[in-house]
């Protein structure tokens, strides 16, 4: 299990991938089979609690696509808590709402390259 996840984050986070959003949806397309500068990602990972959108495990870095709820105060503050919960795993986060996904996917794309070439 990675990253202390229990062994029912796993189960969910199948569950997860058949219900993946719209959002999600198109943003795995570019991710897929290693698409995105030959990088292997994963969809719907479990890391410790949590279960993150998308997942590079050679880079430790997470993509999150955030809905509307997230714009929610309470919300935020449980995304803050859970951001650094993840990233005391030595992981690095990158986060996107689901309007940059749908209006401007290749701006996501290079701004996802362009964190990638700044990773160690």
């Amino acid at each position: 299990m990675y990253k202390g996840a229990p062994a029912e984050g796993f189960s969910r986070a199948r569950a997860l991938r058949k219900e993946m959003t719209r959002a999600e949806k198109l943003l795995w397309q570019e991710l897929r089979n290693k698409k995105l500068k030959g990088f292997k990602f994963r969809r719907q990972h479990p890391i410790s609690f949590y279960i993150v959108d998308f997942y590079c495990h050679k880079l430790k870095l997470v993509i999150e696509v955030d809905g509307l709820y997230h714009d929610n105060e309470e919300q935020q503050i449980k995304d803050k808590k859970r951001t650094a919960a993840i990233e005391r795993h030595g992981l690095h986060i990158i986060r996107f709402t689901n309007e940059e996904v749908f209006t401007n996917l290749k701006g996501v794309l290079e701004k996802i390259e362009l964190e990638i070439d700044m990773l160690p």
